[in-house]
């Protein structure tokens, strides 16, 4: 069984589910922050997310404060700003740590699945993980890598 299926996660309200929710589905997994540079990426991040049935694809959003204090907000306040700054309505959790000794279970998988340019070390805000529908960990996109340029690799696993 894939290690996904065992993780839980926080939605941003600070209710707990499992990634099992998922199962069966192509999911797009990405580290936000609301005050960095690359925020307009929630606008094609949301794109992605009204083109695709939900049945079918999954983007995931999870905010991080490690990258020069980007995304300083409360769970419930970047929310609240995602939705009134980006039209966000794709799932957005708590924020987590994507590096160091408190990197959540989640991306100490996709970092081990799929190594970047620094090796297992999330670069910057808004990379991405591509995953298929039997949860094997297909891409890791740059931050600057646009999600709408990704639109191919997604048709490809649908």
């Amino acid at each position: 069984m894939n290690p996904l299926y065992n993780i839980s996660v926080k939605k941003s309200n600070g209710e707990e589910i499992s990634l099992s929710d998922y199962q069966g589905k192509v999911l797009l997994i990405v580290n936000t922050a609301t005050k960095c540079g690359l925020a307009p990426q929630f606008e094609e991040l949301e794109t992605l997310w009204n083109t695709y049935p939900h049945d079918d694809v999954m983007i995931l959003g999870f905010p991080c404060n490690q990258f020069m204090n980007q995304e300083p907000e409360t769970d419930e306040t970047m929310a609240t700003a995602c939705k009134l700054n980006f039209w966000v309505t794709f799932p957005l959790f708590a924020k987590i740590d994507v590096n160091g000794d408190n990197t959540h279970p989640l991306y100490q998988f996709l970092k081990w699945e799929k190594w970047g340019i620094l090796g297992d070390a999330i670069k910057w805000n808004f990379t991405k993980f591509l995953i298929d529908r039997e949860w094997n960990v297909i891409e890791r996109y740059a931050p600057t890598t646009t999600p709408l340029s990704m639109k191919w690799d997604i048709e490809k696993l649908i």
